[in-house]
């Protein structure tokens, strides 16, 4: 089953760009970048042409002997039968991190040789970047940000008409029970299998739930091999430490990151650079406490003080070992994790959409606490997270006698509605977030 994925539509806006600059798509393993690249190549351009430094360590040889784009794209053309034209062709440069020199020569494309299209990407470039201390050409390069699918993403492939029928929502009222039912069922499933692409399409394509678990389990053994391949060896412990404690910081009822559960005496200093090399891996996002919500609110973050979540929670669920059925079902024992699993896949769909909405949490004296707090345009946004039907619980009410936004927010397994300034929507529907918020000031 082919996905659409929403990035390619960002790929394009780039493509159409006056000033354009030579692409350069970062995120974590397995989310599909490669097809993404060869898609967009497909459906754009008259040919496309991959160079992949990984399969094909010779390339690394154009580069090094010259810095002359000319020159380079002559030699590049002996090494495939695809035509070279500019304006015409998609260059994609693959596994990028192989070839500081290629990485670098996308300075000269951009100076030089403007017309040519090129996306290039690699696999762990971020964490490859610093640990080989490889330059990136600053400013000469446009940096694009990739993530598993959204939920709006797997909607649209997993049950097309329910997807419309929301895009086609022009107002907030309830939605109908039916059309409820369905996002309740998608995404249920979404919570299960995440949004990395081969699992998606594993589940889709109804080759079974051993199929699905198998594909997860792929992926996190990969990233394990990751860790040895690409992190320094005394880091690499600390690495699956914190990696593998993910489950327990998360089930804990505030979720805040506490260093004693990697090891009895363990010292944040001992264990940043660990958390750093997952960060910039992709594999994990790290929210920060917010003292006050003011503007702007990085300048209110404490930094002594956060929650780390997976980047996917299908690989979460399979890293935590929690069963399909405890997702699909009720069973009693599965509450504290449940929260943590419906506040991992909000944050996922916040992030997909864009670097702005990156949120931050709020805390008043372990008396109240509000699971995201994002900045919109001149409005600090609190939101909460119920995992159910269930919204008993004082602390946006506490934030809200306390600082009076004019925006609340509450995402949980409640209809659509909008009531004295809370928006109240379904978990389902956070990826369509800037819709509800513009609707919202249609409706004040």
């Amino acid at each position: 089953m082919q996905i659409n994925r929403e990035i390619l539509n960002q790929f394009l806006a780039w493509k159409n760009a006056e000033h354009r600059k030579p692409l350069l798509l970062k995120g974590a393993r397995q989310i599909g970048k490669s097809w993404a690249m060869e898609e967009f190549g497909k459906r754009h351009f008259l040919h496309y042409a991959v160079f992949n430094f990984d399969r094909q360590p010779e390339l690394a040889s154009a580069f090094q002997d010259s810095k002359s784009p000319d020159r380079i794209l002559k030699e590049l053309a002996l090494y495939t039968n695809v035509p070279l034209i500019a304006g015409k062709t998609l260059l994609i440069f693959d596994e990028i991190q192989e070839c500081e020199s290629a990485l670098n020569a996308l300075k000269y494309f951009y100076e030089d040789a403007p017309e040519w299209h090129i996306i290039a990407a690699g696999s762990l470039l971020g964490v490859a970047v610093k640990q080989r201390k490889m330059t990136v050409p600053v400013g000469k390069v446009q940096i694009m940000r990739m993530y598993p699918l959204s939920f709006r993403e797997f909607l649209y492939a997993a049950d097309n008409a329910t997807y419309q029928y929301i895009e086609d929502v022009n107002e907030i009222k309830h939605l109908p029970t039916i059309i409820l039912n369905k996002l309740r069922l998608e995404y249920q499933r979404y919570l299960v299998c995440g949004g990395m692409p081969e699992v998606v399409n594993a589940l889709l394509e109804g080759k079974g739930m051993q199929t699905v678990e198998q594909a997860l389990q792929d992926i996190l053994d990969l990233y394990e091999l990751d860790f040895a391949k690409y992190a320094q060896a005394r880091d690499i412990p600390r690495i699956r430490a914190v990696w593998h404690s993910l489950p327990s910081q998360l089930s804990k009822e505030n979720r805040k990151f506490v260093y004693k559960l990697l090891k009895k005496g363990a010292r944040s200093k001992d264990y940043e650079d660990a958390l750093l090399w997952l960060e910039d891996a992709g594999i994990v996002y790290r929210v920060n406490n917010c003292t006050r919500p003011d503007m702007p609110l990085s300048a209110y973050e404490d930094l002594g003080a956060f929650k780390l979540y997976a980047c996917d929670t299908g690989l979460l669920r399979r890293l935590a070992k929690l069963p399909v059925d405890a997702i699909l079902g009720e069973v009693s024992g599965y509450k504290e994790f449940k929260g943590a699993m419906a506040e991992n896949a909000v944050l996922q769909s916040l992030v997909s959409m864009s670097a702005d909405l990156f949120p931050y949490y709020w805390t008043s004296e372990n008396q109240a606490e509000v699971e995201y707090i994002i900045q919109w345009g001149t409005e600090i946004i609190p939101i909460e997270v119920k995992a159910e039907n269930n919204i008993s619980g004082r602390s946006l009410s506490v934030y809200t006698e306390k600082y009076h936004p004019k925006y609340r927010m509450r995402f949980s397994m409640l209809n659509l509605q909008f009531n004295d300034g809370l928006l109240s929507c379904p978990a389902a529907l956070v990826s369509w977030f800037p819709k509800w918020l513009n609707l919202s000031q249609q409706v004040l």
